[in-house]
């Protein structure tokens, strides 16, 4: 795939950005096998990385493997598929489990979890009593459906139907018909938009910021966070700086991103579905770290898994989460 020259500048903000040589290349690479979900506020960073080549820049040469949901990203590291994994809520899940070591987080999934709804009669949230709603249990969604229910006085359990679905056929059954209602992530919310004309966003995520704060982020499998961590100081010093270079180009790399990975959705479409994630710069996330902020955010998200996924002796997010590896990185 060719990229302008001056495009990748753009996206990355400097000209330390550019890929580097094939000489360069040659030297000290490491393969890391990368799994991720192909949404803006889990890939983003990724794919600017990529196309500016600043992963390579700092020896790393990511093998990429596109997932559908966290939890199968999570089921093939444990399984030693993949050595790192980039991922929404579900990483608050599996490392309160023992199984993997979150040591970056990517933003704050402020608006990417929404409920749409399709019956003229649902006017409010507590109008969906007694209905079916699909979802992917276990995410992002579920997690946001989960405290939007409550908030209106529902028992998920027992005041709605929750039809468990991968979110490419729970969007399609709303599509269809066959369920009134759908809690997704972006960009499935186009789908539904092009799909559905009347259907309308009844509630998303920020309604319930910063309780209900669901972060993405990085984590490794254990054994390799346990021998690997210069490599992930590796990719800490490279997502640093494709982070703060995408927050200083804002508009720009939503660009390079809809033109490479986003094609089918318009371009406009795309740059507002960028502002559903909360950004912050390196030093931002790093003051977040250093005061227990993200750790807090992890924690919440870990107790309703812990709640609903009958983990018992969940391990705390004060355990599972490293912040030393990004503080030692990202100096005060």
């Amino acid at each position: 795939m060719t990229i302008r020259r001056r495009t990748l500048l753009q996206a990355a903000g400097a000209a330390s950005l550019v890929a580097p040589s094939l000489a360069t290349l040659a030297q000290g690479m490491t393969k890391v096998r990368v799994g991720y979900l192909h949404t803006p506020a889990v890939d983003g960073q990724i794919w600017i990385g990529q196309h500016s080549g600043v992963w390579a820049k700092h020896g790393l040469d990511f093998q990429l493997m596109q997932f559908t949901t966290g939890l199968e990203l999570f089921q093939a590291m444990i399984g030693g598929s993949l050595d790192v994994l980039s991922t929404g809520a579900v990483i608050s899940n599996f490392p309160a489990r023992g199984q993997g070591k979150v040591f970056l987080v990517n933003d704050i999934e402020y608006a990417t979890a929404q409920l749409w709804v399709r019956d003229d009669a649902v006017k409010s949230i507590a109008d969906l009593k007694g209905r079916q709603i699909s979802t992917t249990t276990g995410t992002t969604a579920h997690v946001f459906l989960d405290q939007a229910l409550r908030s209106a006085g529902l028992d998920p359990a027992k005041d709605v139907q929750i039809v468990n679905q991968r979110m490419a056929e729970a969007v399609t059954s709303f599509i269809s018909g066959a369920v009134p209602a759908v809690a997704l992530w972006v960009p499935f919310d186009q789908t539904v938009r092009q799909k559905v004309p009347g259907a309308r966003k009844l509630v998303d995520a920020s309604a319930f910021f910063p309780q209900a704060a669901i972060i993405d982020g990085w984590a490794a499998r254990n054994d390799y966070y346990d021998i690997h961590k210069p490599l992930l100081a590796s990719i800490v010093a490279a997502w640093v700086e494709i982070n703060d270079g995408m927050l200083a180009n804002f508009d720009a790399a939503a660009e390079t991103l809809q033109k490479t990975q986003y094609k089918e959705i318009p371009l406009a479409d795309f740059k507002e579905a960028m502002k559903f994630s909360k950004y912050y710069t390196s030093a931002e996330w790093r003051a977040r770290f250093a005061d227990g902020t993200v750790t807090k955010w992890l924690q919440q998200v870990t107790d309703f898994f812990a709640k609903a996924g009958n983990i018992k002796n969940p391990v705390p997010a004060s355990t599972y989460f490293d912040p030393q590896i990004y503080m030692q990185v990202v100096k005060a």
